[in-house]
């Protein structure tokens, strides 16, 4: 019985001296599932008068479907509900960023899926996705060659939920403000539910 009592007394003793557990640093996709159902919105913030359309309508993101390694985060375009942001984490802990792009029946437009992973785990909130071969596969067969040397970056800073695309002379970025959900809108196009 004193050896078993003595035992016991020396494993909590251990025990009470090992470092307790460090919390798992919160990243991209931790900070976005944290948000799930909720819905915001953002406005462009990059000058390039491509994006004037853009500019001129109401942007909003909802982070609608959260899944254990999924999300699918609609991204409304005023009216139009073609894009959803699908982002996905790797088991090597790197993050897939793919565009989900439909047209009000559902079915795909011929510009979608494409995207890029990020080039090593993830493990902030700022995240850079360069083009994957199969976007630059994608964008060489539709006539787009400059879009084969996209980096999307999703991040979150100072409140905010950032998106942005990159290439040579071409940059666009908007912002979302976390503080303030507004209003949750109708489903995206091609959504089953």
């Amino acid at each position: 019985m004193l050896i078993r009592t003595a035992a016991v007394s020396l494993i909590a003793s251990a025990a009470a001296c090992s470092p307790s557990a460090e919390p798992e640093p919160e990243t991209l996709f931790s900070a976005l599932s944290a948000l799930c159902g909720q819905a915001f919105e953002g406005e462009v913030v990059s000058t390039d008068p491509r994006d004037a359309d853009f500019a001129s309508q109401r942007l909003v993101m909802h982070v609608r479907e959260c899944g254990e390694d999924e999300l699918r985060v609609p991204f409304h375009v005023g009216e139009n509900r073609s894009r959803t942001w699908v982002i996905t984490r790797l088991e090597d802990g790197r993050v897939r960023l793919k565009h989900d792009h439909r047209h009000e029946d559902g079915s795909e437009d011929v510009l979608t899926q494409y995207g890029g992973t990020s080039a090593a785990p993830a493990s902030g909130l700022s995240v850079d996705f360069p083009a994957d071969a199969e976007s630059r596969a994608l964008f060489e067969r539709e006539g787009i060659p400059d879009s084969m040397q996209n980096t999307w970056t999703m991040a979150i800073e100072d409140g905010e939920f950032v998106y942005a695309l990159n290439r040579p002379n071409r940059q666009f970025e908007a912002r979302f403000d976390l503080s303030d959900p507004v209003e949750t809108p109708p489903a995206p196009w091609g959504s089953t539910d």
